[in-house]
């Protein structure tokens, strides 16, 4: 299943006022604090996994930026919850105490 803004339970989590402070970030940063270039579009937490939505904890960033560093720290997260592979550890030999 892909996982997307409509799927996603953050949009649930964002504070009431998100629309003002949206605004604010992104005219405090106008150009992309990850890549310097393309103009800002969203506004990314700057620690992932977070719901931190303190001004110092935000900023301005590209749509292609954001999607990078967000599948970037998504596999990362992933890949530290992983359980145990699927390879069964090897057994003693029978004849071996």
């Amino acid at each position: 299943m892909a996982h997307n803004w409509n799927t996603s339970s953050r949009v649930k989590r964002l504070p009431g006022n998100w629309g003002t402070i949206r605004k604010r970030i992104l005219a405090r940063d106008s150009t992309c604090m990850i890549c310097g270039i393309r103009p800002s579009t969203t506004v990314d937490h700057i620690l992932p996994m977070t719901d931190d939505h303190r001004d110092e904890a935000l900023q301005g960033a590209c749509d292609p930026c954001h999607r990078q560093k967000t599948a970037s720290e998504a596999a990362w997260f992933r890949a530290q919850s992983r359980g145990p592979g699927r390879r069964r550890p090897d057994e003693p030999h029978p004849g071996l105490f």
